[in-house]
């Protein structure tokens, strides 16, 4: 049985979930049902806080509120760690925009440090971002398989074809991933 690794990008699957209508997804059970039969050794989380303003204000403090409980549930999961990067505010032409900073780099340094230390022998990486291509070609070089879990509308031909394999986060997958949906219990014949 081989190990695996799960790397999410939290900002990423966020948009995912919600073209699938936003389920509440248990990311425990997510990280296990990409396994193939093989034996986790660890999901990897990355995201960034909610911009906090020098003086933030109250909508700026019950979402930091809000995503500071979310995080400790992650964190308590097994086998789980939660990395986070930073959020940059800047304003263009007018309108203000966000950009995650090093949430990238931070899964490129896991995978080709877990790879290369010979740690596991997959990579499973939800992303769709092509910054994380070198990463993958140094895990593979290393004799990892490398397997990208996608959205069925990202069409991101060439993070796909720097994995091994694609696989689709459709509405099949996450309905076995629900958070607090009971197990399907089998139905017995009375003769």
């Amino acid at each position: 049985m081989d190990k695996y690794t799960v790397f999410i990008d939290a900002g990423y699957l966020s948009k995912v979930l919600q073209h699938l209508g936003n389920p509440k997804l248990d990311y425990l059970k997510f990280s296990e049902a990409v396994s193939d039969g093989d034996k986790r050794l660890r999901t990897y989380y990355y995201d960034c806080a909610p911009y906090q303003s020098s003086t933030p204000t109250p909508d700026e403090k019950k979402r930091k509120a809000g995503f500071d409980r979310f995080q400790q549930i992650l964190k308590r999961l097994e086998r789980f760690d939660v990395r986070l990067g930073k959020l940059k505010k800047f304003t263009v032409d007018g309108t203000v925009r966000y950009e995650q900073k090093m949430v990238d780099i931070l899964m490129a340094i896991e995978l080709v440090r877990l790879a290369v230390g010979k740690h596991i022998q997959r990579a499973v990486i939800v992303t769709n971002d092509t910054d994380f291509i070198p990463a993958i070609n140094v895990a593979k070089d290393a004799g990892v398989i490398v397997t990208l879990y996608r959205g069925a509308s990202d069409h991101n031909d060439a993070l796909r074809e720097a994995c091994d394999e694609s696989k689709l986060i459709d509405k099949a997958l996450i309905s076995n991933c629900l958070f607090n949906k009971a197990p399907k219990k089998k139905v017995s014949k009375k003769k």
